[in-house]
């Protein structure tokens, strides 16, 4: 028989509810079969009843049966498909048979031997055995199958034997009514043994193999059960004392039972397929056909001794038996001669395959990148490889026999003297050390060596050294170290360099001594990169820390941060002026003009100086590299007063730049939780009509009232917001209330809103969306694009001024007003003003407070005025304070007016009344 195909992936991944719903129909099965039996063998309601119930009942078991094999085929594939397939096939033509009997028992009286329903009886032998025989099992050799074929004619003949002394011979005996009806009666016996033999080879077979034998075992326990009724059929036909519904009946329908469980069990999860070896020897197989010979030899002896008397079919089964177990025999005799050969050229094959092992493990050992020594205790050279020559000069014969030590000098002999006592206490042990080995040559190499304890192995018995050389890992490893602390550029030390030399001298500093560290940042080198070229940059830099190296003194060190970024760490006595002389001869040496490719460049320095003695209590309990960073954070921040005071100079620290810094931190962190906590208000400063003096609108200008801080002004967090972006939520919602109260007032009032100006932020123009927020905003709160005036600097017109304009084109579109805060102070020319579509020029207060005297200031003002009017754009003075000052912008024809001398911002409250009373407000005299 070939491998089969397997059962597809669908049936072996059953679900977990499959095998509690087989158990159930398990207990169903039983219930029923149970029941069947008690009505047949107690004749419960008569024999007839017995009778009906009988014939119909084994009708249905065996319909049932056959569905179930069927559909079970249906759900497979291959030589499985067929197998079930041909068994269900079988079952039904029983249950046709049947049927065809309960006919003529209802037509008749009687179902006569034989009859139409022994062909349908009889198809189920034919069909269940040709089941049964494509039943798939593992692919054979000629051999095995030859064996097998052997197997099942011994069981066969030996079963055949025990149904001649138990059935047959007594069937025919007691003779019948003829031949036909004897060979009926004998077919039912013969065919079951046929079954029989197939399903316990099967079962034999599949259990040497390792599969599951679940399935086919409940078939055979079903065959067996139609043997024991067909046997009793048999025999009480040919007596004539058979009749239906008695006990016999109960043997087919527990036949058809297990046959009907065994087609409807789950496939078992992980089933290994057919074509599989199996995992291990199962001896049923093997000796199941010498069971079954023993047996049949046992009961022929006790036939012989019971009856006396012999027959020529026994002794000619016998006869066959014996021929079959020398056949087999025979057969082993080849197969263990065979396997003799087979193992004698494996045996050969490994001897030959060990020793090429061999002769490559030797060549490998020969011929590696390690030296492999085998020492004794005393470090004795027991064997070594011939690599030895081509790594480190010597011979393999001249180290064999000496002290390994004789190579090494007296601190390396001494700690491998170590490492062997240490690993030869203990089998097996390792260790790993790097010593100094001196070549033949006198160059002294870096070597690894590896000990193992191999005292106990009786193959080696000694301590293997396994040694390379690591000599270019190590320059590797100081060259990567180098790189990894060093700046490629200059070969300066780095910042990691420089922060652990900081922590190190921190840690060995005298009681009397102080460290400094100096931070140096180049002014004006960002343009000469710029102008000339990274590649002019880094040549500048490199005369940089030239002349840095030349300014320090000897035991400093300098190091390269990044960029135009340097630091110098300096060591000097305590209260001593060293460190600031160091910082000034690298800024007086900066003075000097730097030669770049045919170029004279200059650049400053601003220095930040930072000594430890100055942090005083604030780097008690710190350790030294806490410390470290503490020094090279306030050295940074030194840097940036030195800078922020002009450039070309140095500055020492002082305790209050980090607590500027800190509060600047500080207030970063609360302006960022000011909007979600509610702290900003929006203040409303109104502008004046020059003509009549009324409210024409009003400036919102946010305020910030902190809860701890109090007031705070808007020059000490508008910046900030500016420097970290924050100024771009901030101006939204400064937007939004500015809009918003303006609809409020519209509504109190009943008029038009008033006009409303908010500034806009540089940083708000970085957002391409700014005019699609100003809309949504517009939306949002239903204010007229009209009635909102936003103002900015001058600075807008002079940066991204393409992208800026594009972004007051599109506010423009939306109907906005524009106008230009604090305009004179900046650098706008003409040019920009007639390209960018602005409405109002706002003169900057600086010029406003100077009215009223003789001066170019009030002269300037008048221009303002006067740009304005011939650009057609209107003009808003900015921060009156006196009568004077509000005359002569009157005189000059400027348009509106603010200051304090009509109001201050004010809360939304009182902007709101002053707007109601604006009719009445009237400047004083």
């Amino acid at each position: 028989m070939i491998a089969p195909t397997t059962e597809p992936p669908a049936a072996a991944r059953r679900q977990p509810g499959a095998r509690r719903r087989w158990a159930r129909l398990c207990v169903a099965v039983a219930v029923v079969a149970a029941g069947f039996g008690v009505v047949l063998s107690a004749e419960v309601g008569g024999p007839g009843t017995a009778k009906t119930i009988s014939n119909f009942g084994l009708c249905a078991a065996a319909l049932c049966a056959a569905v179930a094999c069927l559909i079970r085929a249906a759900t497979l594939r291959g030589r499985m498909r067929a197998s079930w397939g041909l068994v269900g096939l079988g079952v039904l033509s029983w249950a046709g048979g049947q049927a065809c009997a309960v006919r003529l028992d209802l037509l008749t009286g009687t179902v006569p031997l034989p009859s139409q329903a022994d062909i349908g009886y009889l198809g189920m032998v034919v069909l269940a055995s040709a089941g049964l025989f494509v039943f798939p099992a593992a692919a054979q050799t000629l051999a095995n199958r030859t064996r097998s074929v052997l197997d099942g004619l011994m069981v066969a003949v030996s079963l055949m034997l025990i149904a001649w002394i138990f059935v047959i011979h007594p069937l025919l005996e007691a003779g019948g009514d003829s031949r036909l009806a004897l060979a009926v009666s004998l077919a039912y016996p013969l065919g079951d043994v046929v079954m029989i033999t197939i399903v316990v080879y099967l079962l034999a077979l599949r259990r040497r193999e390792g599969h599951t034998l679940a399935d086919l075992a409940l078939v055979g326990a079903g065959i067996i059960a139609f043997a024991v009724s067909d046997i009793e059929y048999a025999y009480l036909n040919i007596i004539g004392a058979y009749y239906p519904g008695g006990v016999t009946d109960i043997g087919w329908f527990a036949g058809f039972a297990l046959v009907l469980l065994a087609a409807a069990r789950p496939v078992a999860r992980g089933r290994r397929t057919a074509a599989e070896p199996a995992t291990g020897r199962q001896p049923l197989g093997v000796l199941l056909p010498y069971v079954a010979v023993l047996a049949a030899l046992l009961t022929s002896v006790l036939w012989f001794a019971r009856s006396g008397q012999t027959s020529a079919y026994v002794e000619s089964t016998q006869s066959a038996v014996i021929l079959l177990m020398i056949g087999r025999q025979l057969l082993t005799l080849l197969e263990n001669r065979g396997l003799t050969r087979h193992l004698e050229a494996r045996v050969a094959d490994r001897t030959a395959e060990l020793y090429a092992r061999e002769q490559r493990f030797h060549a490998l050992v020969q011929h590696s990148s390690d030296v492999v020594t085998v020492v004794g205790t005393d470090a004795e050279v027991l064997y070594q490889s011939e690599s030895v020559q081509r790594v480190f000069g010597y011979p393999a014969e001249v180290l064999t026999g000496r002290r390994l030590t004789s190579v090494l000098d007296t601190e390396s002999a001494t700690r491998l003297a170590a490492a062997l006592r240490s690993v030869s206490g203990r089998p097996y042990a390792s260790t790993v050390l790097e010593l100094t080995i001196r070549h033949r040559d006198r160059r002294l190499r870096q070597a690894e060596m590896t000990i193992t304890n191999l005292l106990d192995d009786p193959s080696v018995g000694g301590l293997v050294l396994n040694t390379r050389d690591i000599s270019e890992r190590k320059e590797l490893q100081e060259q990567l170290v180098h790189e990894a602390y060093h700046d490629a550029l200059t070969q300066l030390g780095n910042r990691a360099l420089f922060r652990e030399r900081v922590a190190e001298a921190l840690q060995e500093r005298p009681v009397d001594g102080d460290v400094t560290v100096l931070f140096l940042d180049l002014d004006g080198f960002k343009e000469v990169n710029d102008s000339l070229g990274h590649l002019a940059g880094d040549k500048l830099l490199v005369q940089v820390a030239d002349r840095l190296r030349e300014s320090v003194r000897e035991g400093d060190m300098v190091a390269r941060f990044g960029g135009d970024e340097f630091a110098v760490l300096i060591g000097s006595e305590l209260g001593s002026d060293d460190a600031e002389g160091v910082a000034r001869r690298i800024v007086d040496g900066l003075h000097e003009p730097f030669r770049v490719d045919e170029r004279d460049l200059h650049v400053r320095g601003s220095v930040g100086l930072a000594a430890y003695s100055a942090l005083g209590d604030d780097a008690a309990g710190d350790s030294p590299v806490e410390a470290a960073e503490q020094l090279m954070r306030n050295a940074d921040l030194a840097m940036y007063r030195a800078k922020h005071t002009g450039g070309s100079g140095f500055a020492s620290y002082d305790p209050q730049m980090l607590a500027g810094l800190v509060e600047r931190l500080e207030l970063e962190a609360d302006l960022r939780l000011a909007l979600t906590r509610g702290e900003l208000t929006v203040h409303y400063q109104p502008t004046i009509d020059m003509t009549d003096s009324h409210v024409a609108g009003f400036e919102a200008l946010v305020r910030w009232q902190h809860p701890v801080r109090g007031l705070i002004s808007p020059m000490a967090f508008i910046p900030l917001a500016e420097t970290t972006g924050l100024i771009v939520p901030l101006g939204r919602w400064v937007l939004t209330e500015a809009c918003r109260q303006a609809m409020e007032w519209s509504r109190q009032t009943g008029r038009p809103p008033v006009k409303m100006a908010v500034n806009v932020s540089v940083r708000q123009f970085d957002h391409s969306d700014l005019a699609a927020m100003v809309r949504e905003v517009l939306t949002e709160t239903g204010m007229p694009a009209d009635r909102l005036c936003l103002e900015m600097t001058e600075s807008v017109l002079m940066t991204d001024t393409e992208e800026n304009l594009a972004q007051l084109v599109r506010l423009k579109a939306l109907g906005v007003t524009l106008a230009i805060d604090d305009f004179g102070t900046g650098y706008s020319s003409l040019a920009y003003l007639r390209r960018f579509p602005v409405d109002t020029l706002k003169i900057d207060r600086s010029f406003v407070e100077r009215l009223g005297e003789q001066g170019d200031d009030a002269a300037l003002a008048g221009t303002i005025v006067q740009l304005g009017q011939s650009l057609g754009m209107s003009t808003v003075a900015e921060g009156i304070e006196e009568y004077g000052q509000l005359a002569a912008l009157r005189a000059m024809g400027c348009t509106f007016a603010q200051g304090f001398y009509f109001s201050r911002p004010v809360p939304a409250g009182e902007a709101g009344r002053l707007l109601l009373e604006s009719a009445a407000v009237r400047p004083s005299a």
